[in-house]
Formats: structure tokens, sequence, C-alpha cells
């Protein structure tokens, strides 16, 4: 079932200079998704519905390692940073822990989790965003992540006063690292040495959640450049399948309008996470 209008590229406007100095952090290098950390300060929050509470407990059962204190500050900064910015367009971060229980592996959990990191970190959304395009545009080999490629994507980074990016270039292959872990664990790249590889498959539950992304974050014509699925490198020619997959659901539905077929939620976006099917 064809719902985009006659397939070409699609062009994503370049996010450099949309961020201050102020905003761009070198947090990935501190840590990637720790899925089975961030899901539990999900569950955390879900069952406090207050960060200073959420704060004291994990500091708490962490109190009798001192040696990895410092550390736990870092991770529990940056992980609560990428919940407490989540944008309307994501789940609340209070029904988080239900969207990952749902989700059938870890790769899925990662997916989604992914998608909060995308949202909260500049960089890695300039980052991101620059990969989305080289793929849309059927550069060869776009997925490649090595030192050199991510090199030439952050030369072409500006912030919006027009400087360049300035870190150590030890920071930068630290960063770059980093990056790469995060591709390992969203399935992009599946080995430890491979730095470049094929857009990666999705779980039901992050085909859900990068549709309802994709749809809040768009306007009335978000399915012909969903930046869901063009965040997890889901190439156009993959959309009609991952439409019709998600039409199959009980979340998502075809609904005829003057200028054709569209796709929208049944209900609420993320009216699946508490009452709807998911699969």
């Amino acid at each position: 079932m064809s719902t985009l209008p006659d397939g070409g590229q699609i062009h994503l406007p370049s996010l450099s200079h949309r961020f201050s100095s102020k905003e761009v952090t070198m947090d990935l290098t501190m840590c990637g998704l720790l899925v089975d950390r961030a899901q539990e300060i999900a569950q955390l929050y879900q069952a406090h519905e207050n960060w200073n509470e959420v704060k004291e407990v994990w500091f708490g059962e962490r109190r009798s390692d001192r040696s990895t204190r410092g550390s736990s500050q870092k991770i529990f900064r940056v992980l609560t940073s990428r919940f407490k910015n989540a944008p309307s367009s994501l789940p609340n971060p209070s029904v988080l822990p239900a969207v990952l229980a749902s989700c059938g592996t870890t790769r899925d959990k990662a997916q989604v989790l992914y998608l909060y990191l995308v949202a909260d970190d500049p960089l890695v959304r300039y980052v991101v965003h620059q990969y989305a395009q080289r793929l849309s545009t059927n550069q060869q080999n776009p997925l490649d992540f090595s030192n050199e490629t991510l090199a030439s994507i952050l030369d072409q980074f500006e912030y919006a006063d027009g400087t360049p990016l300035d870190y150590a270039d030890s920071t930068l292959e630290r960063w770059y690292e980093g990056f790469r872990s995060v591709m390992r664990d969203i399935g992009v790249l599946e080995e430890q040495q491979t730095v470049a590889q094929q857009p990666p498959s999705l779980g039901a539950i992050p085909l859900l959640v990068s549709m309802g992304y994709a749809y809040e974050e768009g306007d009335d014509d978000w399915f012909e450049s969903p930046i869901g699925l063009l965040y997890l490198f889901q190439p156009s020619d993959r959309w009609d399948e991952l439409y019709d997959r998600a039409a199959r659901t009980d979340a998502w539905e075809f609904v005829e309008l003057p200028g054709g077929l569209q796709l929208r939620p049944t209900s609420e976006t993320y009216g699946w996470v508490t009452g709807g099917e998911s699969t």
C-alpha cells in the first residue's frame, strides 16, 4: 500500500548553526545508552514521581561503593537529563517502564532509549541528522561510522554564532567510540570492530515509538519525511512496509482523506502504552 507521493530523495536541512556552545556537550564520552541503568532510573521515577527522591534512592543503593560514586553521579546526571528534557513527542518518562517492559529484546529497549538520547543531546542529534541525510540521498556507504567519516561530519558543524566545534582530538576520539557503541546497541553495527553496516531492523515497540515521534514532531505531511524512522536509519523503500506493520496494530490506522490515504494514531499517540495492543 503506497502512501508516499512519488518517491524521490528526502532533503533534511542541516542542524548546523542551530545550537549554542552552552548547549553542546561531550556527555556521550561519559556514558552511552546503558539500557539496564536507564530502565532502573525510569522505574524509580515511575515509583516516586520526583527526581529528588529518585536521586536519593539511586545513591542510597550505591552508598557502600564509594569508589564509583563520582562515576555514578556523572552517569545519573546524563541519564536523567535525557528523561527530564524528553519532548512531549516521546512517551512521558512516567510510562517509559511500561514501554520498555513491552519490548521483546534488549536491542528493542536500546532503540527506544536512543530516541531520548537524540532528543536531548544536540551534538548526537546533529550527527544522526547528517547520517539520515546521507542515507536519504543514496550516498555510497552512507552508514560509515569510521573516525574519518565522523570527523568530516563534525568539521561541518558550527555553533549558532558561526564558530566551529573545538575539542581536543583525544576527546573527539572518545566521542566517536561512544557514538559507535550506541550504534552497536541499536543494531546498526553488529560487531566490535565494524565501522560500517546496514540499516537495523525495528522491533514492534521501537516502531510504534519512532512512528509516534515522527507524527508528533512533523506536520500534516509527516509521513513523507518521518523523522523517527530517519533517525533510526530506515530508508524510504522500507517505509511502506513499516507503515503497514503499524496499521496492523490497534495503535495506528489508515484514514481516507481528500489528499489520499494517511496514517494516524487510532487515539492518543501513545495510548497503546496503557490501553492498546502494541504488536
